[in-house]
């Protein structure tokens, strides 16, 4: 059979999806003079960074840890953390796989992390699916949870998964190949990666459809808007919750990650970041949703080309870390 435009693109839109996982109302970043005068006094001592709770970091879908201890997800990330203080646990669960099956392995690392620490919670921060990984653990341990903050998550889904899922039939040959090449891909990064998670990618991006996500939702709840494109509540049974993102696709010409990433924008009529609606990414306190950043640059990658005289992500994450750090968490 002649492949058609539409088996095409989503192979491409795929390739996108899997490519570290998966903006109404503009979010606005906050207090950032705060954090400004905050750097100045705390940066030079090396206690910026120093939360109160060790800061738990949880990938995306198609993400790892690190790639034989030498390409790490969270490029630079991690590490500029713990420059200023902060205790940093980088977290693995199955690149491709149901959201709960990936919150209930979080959660085991979580309890290990909790008690390993001897502080009793985590700050919690999610890229992408981890964003709805590190809710799942927030709705059933919130004890374990200090602070949720998510960065580019599909909260009320991805129109590219939407696009998957109405552009391949069940079963058929092109859904059987995607999910061929999305768990192989799973495997060789468990290799990689020195782990042996279970691979689902089917049930990986049926959740991250608008019907899957309605669905969690309606489950979980906590820090969901109620309107299209407002902020949800900033806090749940102690937990304070916040999200920012990106909304632009195209941001270094060096990037190899940028083409993909123009493709995949195409199923959107809204600003994204190329595989997330810039109104999906809202959660709890919107923190801000207009970063000039896409779904890679969101974690720094690929290896820290993102876009010139824009804000460093790496910024973004240390501000937020001062940020817990000046509420006590």
């Amino acid at each position: 059979m002649r492949p058609t435009f539409g088996s095409f693109i989503s192979t491409l839109a795929l390739a996108s999806l899997v490519a570290f996982g998966c903006n109404g109302e503009a979010g606005e970043e906050v207090d950032p003079a705060g954090d400004t005068a905050a750097e100045s006094s705390d940066v030079t001592s090396g206690t910026y960074t120093a939360t109160k709770y060790p800061i738990v970091l949880a990938h995306g879908m198609g993400g790892f840890d690190s790639l034989f201890g030498v390409f790490d997800y969270w490029h630079g990330i991690a590490d500029s953390l713990r420059s200023g203080g902060a205790k940093v646990y980088v977290t693995k669960v199955s690149s491709f796989n149901d959201t709960v099956v990936r919150g209930e392995q979080l959660l085991e690392q979580v309890e290990q992390i909790a008690a390993a620490s001897g502080t009793g919670k985590v700050n919690l921060v999610g890229h992408s699916h981890g964003g709805l990984d590190v809710r799942y653990v927030l709705a059933v341990r919130p004890d374990l949870v200090a602070s949720v903050t998510t960065v580019g998550s599909p909260h009320k889904g991805s129109d590219v998964a939407d696009f998957l899922a109405d552009n391949t039939t069940s079963g058929g040959f092109t859904q059987t190949v995607l999910s061929f090449f999305a768990n192989s891909l799973g495997v060789v990064i468990n290799l990689l990666t020195g782990t042996s998670n279970p691979q689902d990618s089917l049930a990986g991006l049926n959740n991250l459809t608008s019907a899957g996500m309605a669905s969690f939702n309606a489950e979980f709840p906590a820090g969901i808007p109620s309107t299209a494109c407002g902020q949800g509540a900033t806090s749940f049974q102690g937990a304070q919750l916040y999200s920012w993102s990106g909304s632009s696709v195209f941001t270094n010409i060096l990037d190899v990650a940028d083409g993909s990433l123009g493709v995949s924008s195409l199923a959107f009529d809204e600003d994204n970041d190329g595989l997330v609606g810039r109104c999906s990414t809202h959660f709890g306190r919107v923190l801000r949703d207009d970063y000039a950043m896409n779904h890679m640059d969101e974690v720094n990658q690929v290896l820290g080309l993102t876009a010139l005289f824009a804000t460093d992500p790496v910024a973004v994450f240390r501000q937020q870390a001062n940020r817990l750090k000046l509420a006590g968490l």
